[in-house]
């Protein structure tokens, strides 16, 4: 599980930071990446990464404002050229339909794949035998959306070892105890499936968060994440203007980490007001806060392992 991020400055693109996109590489869970957001010229971005779109199985999409939507046509469309068949499905907003019907119409874009547009209220939106997905609305101007992906846990590996012992060579079985509570040999021996495998592991938990002012869904999603991505778009001495334009400070972000008991805190969503000089400072206001934070930047990569 990686997080990459494809654009994380705010509002308009800048030479430094293009607008909001964040992939979210699953290449060993499941074999595909889902993107959070798809500002404009995404699709220019992702070309200097390894994601392959055909790969992109989902595309949640945080609110409607252009920053954040604006490369979604784009992307669809090449998508197509790329060798995409598989389904597409897309997350957001009420609106997001017929943004994306209306663009496809208008440009005469035929696209060789299915896509199936949710749109998506509070709640959980998603969720199979790997993964649930919860959003919840936060503060901004519009209808935005903060989504907490939460990995299942893990099955413990299986303790060949112990099968050995009592005479079982590998086979079936083995198999049938990873998937089932307890099974029966030809003899009526029953094998407990929980007395050879080890201890579960814990499936990782991270929130990616839409523009925002400081709330409390925000702390909701935050809640005991491994990773949480949070707009800062102001610095602290700009918490009236952030209020203002319904945004966040890197302290106001900071604190929401703490308050959730977050193990890392990444800071995206930079203020083009901001330059390469200022980022030590920007860094500094939150870490004095939270420590184990970093701001992103373009293309950044950041893994995440399980303990």
């Amino acid at each position: 599980m990686e997080l990459i991020f494809l654009g994380t400055g705010a509002g308009i693109p800048a030479k430094a930071r293009n607008v909001s996109a964040i992939a979210l590489n699953l290449l060993q869970e499941r074999g595909t990446t889902w993107l959070f957001d798809c500002g404009e010229a995404t699709q220019h971005q992702i070309l200097h990464t390894t994601i392959k779109p055909r790969k992109i199985e989902k595309i949640f999409i945080t609110h409607l404002h252009g920053d954040h939507i604006f490369g979604l046509p784009g992307l669809l469309g090449s998508r197509s050229f790329q060798g995409g068949d598989s389904l597409l499905t897309i997350y957001g907003p009420k609106g997001l339909k017929e943004y994306v019907q209306v663009s496809l119409k208008a440009s005469t874009t035929h696209l060789s794949y299915p896509i199936e547009i949710n749109e998506i209220e509070e709640g959980t939106i998603f969720e199979d035998e790997q993964f649930i997905i919860e959003v919840r609305l936060l503060e901004h101007g519009i209808p935005c959306f903060g989504y907490k992906i939460v990995e299942k846990d893990i099955k413990g590996s299986l303790q060949v070892d112990k099968l050995k012992q009592i005479g079982i060579p590998p086979g079936p079985i083995y198999q049938q105890l990873k998937k089932q509570e307890m099974v029966t040999l030809d003899d009526g021996t029953v094998l407990k499936s929980a007395e050879f495998l080890g201890p579960n592991k814990s499936g990782r938990k991270l929130a990616i968060l839409g523009d925002t002012r400081s709330c409390s869904n925000a702390y909701e999603l935050a809640k005991d994440v491994d990773v949480l991505v949070h707009e800062a778009t102001f610095g602290q001495e700009d918490e009236e203007i952030a209020h203002d334009y319904f945004h966040s400070t890197t302290t106001q972000a900071a604190k929401i980490a703490v308050q959730a008991n977050v193990k890392k805190l990444i800071l995206t969503h930079i203020s083009s007001r901001y330059q390469k000089e200022d980022m030590k400072g920007l860094l500094d206001q939150a870490t004095r806060i939270f420590p184990n934070t970093n701001i992103a930047h373009d293309f950044w990569q950041f893994k995440i392992d399980r303990e």
